[in-house]
């Protein structure tokens, strides 16, 4: 078994680092390409991926697959071997599935919308992006259709970011908390509006990025393994463990997308960068799911980075560097603006209260442009329907509405749910943490986070994808996902901050 472990570890290692090269690529696209060079760069990376899917189906390594899973029978269940073949197995049981002619198109397909993408959304152009959004929708309904029979259309694209979790389990989690969500959003518009107009200051750009930095320094993200670049959307990125790169966005005149933003990715690559180097460079070097990785971005940015204790410590800093604009701003003002409930149109700008509301809407979207029920022609308008229907606004223009996010244009259906339960894992672990450390408020307003960091190394982080999302979050807190926890964080939070 030694020996087929070593050939297996091999040809992961080859397969992860085709997949790296590709994220390279990605990751200067984003950053650093000239927008004439989509074409190129969509051929360059179809090449990749689909020589890494030749590479992930083969028949070598299928018969290396099926070999060491009846091996590991004799395996301890939680062994790291035997987690290494299980996710494997896995991974090579749907990749079979897909053709490699689909890979290579669906591959240059986002290549080429991600830099039509970002010109329609700053010539707020919804018609430049359609007939791309037309074949990525296309796209992913074929790739539904290699894994039928399923449940439900959606299924296997919520899979490739949760595994494990089915449509209808998402529906049912969102309607749970759904009615005692709008019911805590009406208590607090009948209360007075608190003024945050002080956000929406010129504000440097060179100072958003030393304030953020300094933060993200303190909370342990090692520049030695990583970096910070602009993005027209935030994102991290990994090329392998010794490699994490986070991007942020910086607007001019409004304060907070920079800041919690910054923040916000840094829970990404904090995690990423805590994965036990034994993994490296195999499938389990990843987050357990999408939302096992959004907990950890969620807790850094809203948990601790819109604490009270946190901008004790962090505000005088923030004034020194924006004196103009915040020295006549104490601090408790401060703190409530920035905890501002108010519907909103940019979901990464949204407060706590009704931030899971933009992703119901986009589950929504995403489940009627699959089944068909939704034409992706029809996007733009179907959108302001339901951001009306939910948040009681209509978006002026496409920009701050369809356009807004960049996951389309990647042709990353399937991945919006798990913002919205990431959120509430987020709170799930952060209870069974304050249970190990009572004193985490104090290590906050000290500015100390080593311990809270420690906790989530040892109780998260190193594991990796070595388990299943459900399965980690039950080993940690005896519980499954549920909203019941992040429900009533949201009522403690905010019935003292609006006096309900």
């Amino acid at each position: 078994m030694k020996e087929k472990l070593e050939q297996l570890e091999k040809l992961l290692h080859e397969i992860h680092d085709l997949s790296a090269a590709n994220a390279v690529l990605e990751w200067d696209q984003q950053v650093n390409m000239p927008r004439g060079a989509a074409e190129d760069r969509g051929e360059q990376m179809a090449t990749l991926s689909r020589i890494a899917h030749i590479k992930s189906t083969s028949d070598e390594l299928g018969k290396l697959l099926d070999d060491l899973t009846k091996e590991a029978a004799s395996l301890a269940k939680d062994s790291d071997e035997a987690r290494l073949i299980k996710v494997a197995k896995r991974r090579y049981d749907k990749d079979t599935k897909v053709s490699g002619d689909w890979v290579a198109e669906f591959t240059k397909a986002t290549a080429v919308a991600q830099s039509t993408w970002e010109e329609a959304k700053v010539n707020d152009d919804f018609e430049l992006f359609r007939p791309h959004l037309e074949k990525l929708v296309g796209l992913r309904q074929e790739y539904a259709e290699f894994f039928k029979p399923y449940d439900h259309v959606y299924d296997p694209l919520l899979d490739d970011f949760e595994p494990g979790m089915k449509t209808a389990e998402v529906q049912k989690i969102f309607a749970d908390m759904k009615d005692e969500q709008v019911e805590l959003i009406h208590q607090i518009s009948q209360q007075p509006e608190i003024d945050n107009s002080f956000l929406f200051l010129k504000y440097d750009a060179d100072g958003q990025i030393e304030f953020g930095k300094k933060v993200i320094t303190d909370f342990g993200y090692d520049w030695n393994h990583g970096r910070q670049d602009i993005s027209v959307h935030p994102f991290t990125t990994s090329f392998g463990l010794n490699d994490v790169r986070i991007t942020t966005k910086i607007v001019p005149d409004f304060l907070s997308p920079c800041l919690f933003g910054t923040f916000h990715e840094c829970g990404h690559a904090l995690y990423e960068q805590g994965i036990a180097k034994k993994f490296n460079r195999t499938p389990i070097a990843d987050g357990a799911s999408m939302a096992i990785h959004e907990s950890q971005s969620r807790m850094w940015e809203n948990l601790i980075g819109r604490s009270e204790p946190f901008w004790k410590r962090y505000y005088k800093d923030l004034q020194k560097i924006f004196p103009s604009q915040l020295g006549n701003i104490d601090g408790s003002t401060f703190y409530k603006g920035i905890n501002k409930v108010e519907p909103s149109l940019i979901r990464i700008e949204a407060d706590e209260a009704t931030y899971n509301l933009h992703i119901m809407l986009r589950l929504e979207m995403e489940i009627g442009l699959m089944e068909g029920s939704i034409q992706a022609k029809d996007a733009a308008q179907v959108w302001k329907e339901k951001f009306n229907a939910y948040l009681g606004i209509v978006p002026p223009n496409d920009r701050q509405g369809v356009l807004q996010d960049v996951h389309w244009s990647s042709g990353l259906f399937g991945y919006f749910p798990t913002y919205a339960l990431g959120n509430l894992v987020s709170v799930q672990l952060w209870d069974r943490m304050l249970q190990d450390n009572p004193d985490t408020a104090e290590q906050v307003e000290a500015g100390e986070f080593s311990k809270i960091l420690g906790w989530y190394r040892e109780h998260v982080h190193q594991y990796g994808a070595k388990y299943e999302p459900q399965e980690l979050v039950q080993k940690i807190t005896g519980e499954k996902i549920n909203s019941a926890p992040f429900t009533r964080y949201l009522k403690d939070k905010f019935g003292k901050i609006y006096n309900l």
